[in-house]
Parts: structure tokens; sequence; C-alpha cells
């Protein structure tokens, strides 16, 4: 048997959790070796805890089980891999988003921003997550019903067949990559022990006193004058809601008239 600090390196490559008949939680005929009180559900709750408490790059499953209070192997009677729990945990996380009924008969308008503002929440709040929206297929039941309304909600804007994977792409890629530099952000913050808008203030005291970057400064001096907010967390609030409007009002432009 190999060794439970070696068995992620010596499995076999799989593509999904959620391909391979494990994800559910496993019923092995109970034993004496078969650790008590746990499950799949508590472990992944627990993983989910420790990624946002410490983050990806700090997460393993040794530390995993001393925050169980088990041994390594104990987590492995549950899962084959760490791959297997992050893909665990980020389904999990996606359970959070409150989906819209695309059936419901609310604007399409209504419901594509209330599921971007869900999106952009999720990322803000474990920032480990966009990592690996791009390292698993995102297949889980909670990623699938996710996909499902997004797709409904773009087919009910009326777009052809052939410019809604264009338009479901221009928004929730844009709400990915704002909500992941924002997650990034307040996390840096909370590293250095301060808040946004000092951090803020610091950046740009910092970056004033550099003479080649003047222009950069002056050029977007208007800009964000104009655009107003007295907090980071307000500047950034209007810029999400404007640019969500200047996508939405794309769409529309592109819809058929009747």
């Amino acid at each position: 048997m190999v060794a439970a600090a070696d068995r992620d390196t010596k499995r076999p490559a799989r593509m999904s959790v959620w391909l391979d008949g494990k994800a559910a939680s496993r019923t092995r005929k109970a034993g004496a070796d078969q650790p008590s009180g746990l499950d799949r559900d508590r472990i992944t709750a627990a993983t989910v805890r420790l990624l946002d408490a410490e983050g990806l790059a700090k997460f393993s499953m040794r530390r995993l089980a001393a925050e169980l209070n088990v041994t390594a192997m104990s987590v492995y009677w549950y899962v084959d891999s760490k791959d297997d729990l992050l893909e665990l945990a980020s389904d999990a996380v996606v359970g959070e988003v409150l989906l819209p009924d695309p059936d419901s008969g609310t604007d399409w308008r209504e419901q594509l921003r209330d599921l971007a503002e869900g999106y952009r929440g999720l990322l803000v709040r474990h920032p480990w997550l966009s990592p690996l929206v791009g390292r698993f297929l995102n297949i889980g039941p909670h990623w699938a019903a996710f996909a499902l309304c997004v797709q409904q909600i773009v087919r009910s804007t009326g777009l052809p067949p052939h410019r809604q994977t264009g338009a479901l792409a221009a928004v929730f890629q844009f709400v990915y990559g704002f909500g992941t530099i924002e997650g990034h952000f307040l996390q840096r913050c909370a590293e250095a022990g301060v808040s946004q808008d000092e951090y803020f203030r610091h950046a740009m005291g910092a970056v004033s006193e550099q003479p080649e970057l003047a222009p950069v400064l002056e050029s977007g001096e208007e800009m964000v004058a104009a655009r107003g907010g007295e907090t980071v967390e307000d500047m950034r609030d209007r810029d999400f809601d404007f640019a969500l409007d200047i996508l939405v009002a794309g769409i529309e432009a592109l819809t058929p008239r009747a």
C-alpha cells in the first residue's frame, strides 16, 4: 500500500472525481480500520473552512487531517487525493449561489444581473476558487445546476443560438475576472492588516511619487473623479454595475427585433 503522503503523486491520473463512480460517499463494509465520525460531507466542509482561512497554497491532506483530529489515512478512506477534495469543495461552494428560476417570468435582465452578482460574491468570499475553475471540468451537481441556469437565461434573451455562447462568455468571463481581482485584493488587504481604503491610499501615494507614472495618473484623474464613490467598495460597485449595463445593452442591440 502506498503511504498516505505519497498518494497524490502515485495515483493514476483522472479527469474528474465525478466521472469515476466515487463522488458519492463511500459505503465500505465496516471494519477495524474504518474511521469513526467521518463522512465525505464533513470532510468537504472542513476543506472549505481551511481553504477560506489559509488559502490554496497552504492546503494539504495532513493539515486537513489535523483539523479533523484524525490521521491522513483516515481521510483517504473517503477520497483518493487532494485533487478530489478540491473538486468537491469547489462544487460545494457553488451551491451558495442563489439561482433564479428561468420559468418565473422575471425579466432576463434582472435574472442575469442577480446571477452575475451571486457569482461575483462567490469569487470574493472564496478567493481560492478562481484558480480551480480552469483546473477541473466543473461538472458536479452544483456546477451543473449553475451552468444550466446560465444557459436558460441566455436563451431567454432572444439572441439567436449562434450568438448565445458569446453572450454567455462576455458576461461570465467578465464577472470571473472582476470577482477574482476583487477577491485577491481583499485577501491581500487582510494579509497586510489594513482596510481596502487604507491600502488604496497607500498605493496611490506611493505611485504619485514616481515621476514616470505621472501621465497615467493625470490621464485617469478625470475618469476617477467623474465616477465618484467615497470608498473603494463604492467605486468598485459602480464600475461593476455600469459594466453590466454595457453588456446588457450589447445583448439588447444584437437581439433580433420581433
